[in-house]
């Protein structure tokens, strides 16, 4: 996978695909420390690197943890979602079992068996709209609607010439 700036190619496509996931904790309890959610982030970057993927941003509370993550399309996202929740809860039990052990006794349980996971993009959906909607425009006044970057690594990627 190569990425340029924020987006990927990968033989004839190049992606931006982003994901919003939350993970909660189980019944919502109170059981993340610093040192617990600053290892969920090495974790958590350790396996998006493995499915070649990037953290974009990462944050917790005590609670859940929020995940932002860039991957490619040929990424099963449930499957990736079932990977970060049960290694990351199979490390933090090993590392952190005492913290854990007087939250959930002898359970060995970290996350909500649910999630939330949302795609998200560089640009709003009135942006998408309005320029879906002048598709009859044109192309010069076209190219004034698409990403810069993109249009960069095109012309990089498939010798493409900028349109004057």
């Amino acid at each position: 996978m190569i990425v340029k700036k924020d987006f990927v190619a990968r033989g004839r496509s190049v992606t931006d695909l982003k994901a919003h996931l939350v993970l909660t904790t189980k019944y919502r309890r109170k059981v993340f420390t610093c040192r617990m959610i600053e290892r969920l982030h090495e974790v958590f970057e350790d396996l998006l690197d493995k499915w070649d993927c990037k953290i974009v941003e990462f944050n917790g509370e005590e609670d859940h943890v929020h995940l932002l993550f860039q991957y490619h399309p040929e990424i099963q996202l449930s499957k990736l979602v079932n990977s970060l929740k049960s290694v990351s809860s199979r490390k933090l039990r090993q590392e952190f079992l005492p913290e854990l052990e007087q939250v959930y006794f002898k359970k060995k349980v970290l996350w909500n068996s649910s999630y939330f996971l949302a795609s998200c993009g560089g640009v709003t959906i009135s942006t998408l709209r309005k320029y879906i909607e002048n598709q009859d425009s044109p192309i010069a006044s076209l190219t004034l609607a698409i990403h810069p970057t993109l249009i960069a690594i095109a012309i990089e990627m498939w010798g493409f010439s900028r349109l004057s």
